[in-house]
């Protein structure tokens, strides 16, 4: 004989209804025997949050350093690039000047010359 008892439906209920308190005591088992392994894998979880969190901080805070510096390397180079191109400007400017008065200087020279040349002609002839 396979079954020694009659399994009528009340039977079967029976059955499965302790079958499913004995799961269910087997997971609270479970769950309060893993219960202080979970709550170090959270604290170990959320140390690790706090951890890579810092690291991004501390990421940021150099890029916008770096940010920084560069701009302020940025605005200097600038400025020297604009302080050469008027000291530039200024010698370009001067030296026109210069040229300038040397021509004026020599036109007068040639002028004098012309005209001691022509006083010294009208001397002879008179």
């Amino acid at each position: 004989m396979k079954h020694a008892r009659n399994n009528e439906l009340t039977d079967r209920r029976l059955a499965a209804a302790v079958a499913k308190a004995a799961l269910l005591n087997a997971y609270r088992a479970a769950k309060t025997a893993a219960e202080p392994i979970q709550a170090s894998r959270q604290a170990e979880r959320i140390s690790l949050v706090e951890a890579r969190e810092a690291r991004r901080a501390e990421r940021q805070r150099l890029k916008l350093e770096e940010r920084t510096r560069l701009e302020t390397l940025a605005a200097e180079e600038q400025v020297a690039t604009e302080a050469a191109a008027a000291a530039e400007i200024e010698a370009r400017q001067s030296a026109e000047n210069a040229r300038i008065s040397r021509v004026v200087q020599d036109e007068a020279a040639r002028k004098t010359e012309r005209d001691r040349r022509y006083a010294a002609r009208k001397a002879r002839q008179a």
